[in-house]
């Protein structure tokens, strides 16, 4: 039998800890025009089909983490899922790490934590 020593590691993202919103519920306060902005960018980012649908499929993805392979088939050409996949990049819904010769997406929790927080408070 070997000696092997165990490690524990932090767990990220849990449960307990609390997310800072991107801002604050929607009928706390008008919204400045920074957040309203900042808030916007992420919506219109989701405003599009293809966009909502690679989203879901990242999402939906065991480990909310998908290779840009496995998500690609959403009708419209390779290109054009880059496009899509890199605007809600830059809307900071997704993050994007290479492996190798593939792209893996992952959700950013905390940024969609922030939005439902957003609009679950507000519809209180």
């Amino acid at each position: 039998m070997s000696n092997l020593s165990v490690v524990e590691l932090p767990v990220l993202n849990q449960p307990d800890e609390a997310v800072a919103p991107c801002c604050p519920p929607l009928n706390e306060r008008p919204l400045s025009a920074e957040e309203a902005e900042r808030t916007a960018k992420m919506f219109k980012a989701l405003g599009d089909p293809v966009r909502l649908r690679l989203f879901s499929l990242v999402a939906s993805h065991e480990g909310g983490e998908a290779c840009v392979c496995d998500i690609s088939d959403v009708g419209v050409s390779q290109p054009t899922v880059s496009h899509h996949l890199k605007k809600l990049k830059d809307a900071g819904l997704l993050s994007s790490e290479r492996r190798g010769t593939w792209v893996y997406y992952r959700v950013e929790p905390s940024v969609l934590a922030a939005m439902g927080q957003l609009l679950t408070t507000a519809a209180r």
